[in-house]
């Protein structure tokens, strides 16, 4: 099961990314933002930014994901994974509320990013040292 739980963290990750496009959609009908304009009301441009973000930070989280995957723990970077969706999720609705509640879950999923990045440094740097 272990080396399923970064597969699934994947799974989650894309369930994340469309919720935050849907809370953008519904904002959009919300606060009557047509396409392609990004500003216009404050709350929808916090929906936005959070969508954005979310996005951002992804393609920083899915590589680290795949190398702690690979070259450390699939376990590690699996819970790490699982954790960031979590805390992203957490994020996601924390700054459609209001964009002060958002730190906490910022630092958890950062962490979370973090720590499967640094497992597969360790383990790349252990295959490629040789110890």
């Amino acid at each position: 099961m272990s080396n399923h739980l970064p597969a699934i963290a994947v799974v989650f990750t894309v369930l994340l990314l469309i919720f935050v496009t849907w809370l953008v959609g519904r904002a959009r009908g919300r606060y009557g933002i047509k396409a392609p304009a990004t500003t216009g009301n404050e709350h929808f441009e916090r929906v936005f930014r959070m969508q954005m973000n979310t996005v951002e930070s992804t393609v920083l989280f899915l590589p680290a994901l795949w190398l702690g995957t690979t070259y450390g723990s699939p376990l590690i970077a699996g819970i790490a994974g699982l954790v960031w969706v979590a805390a992203r999720f957490w994020y996601a609705l924390a700054y459609s509320q209001a964009a002060n509640r958002r730190g906490m879950a910022f630092m958890l999923a950062s962490a979370a990013a973090g720590a499967a990045f640094a497992v597969g440094c360790w383990g790349l740097l252990r295959v490629v040292a040789g110890f």
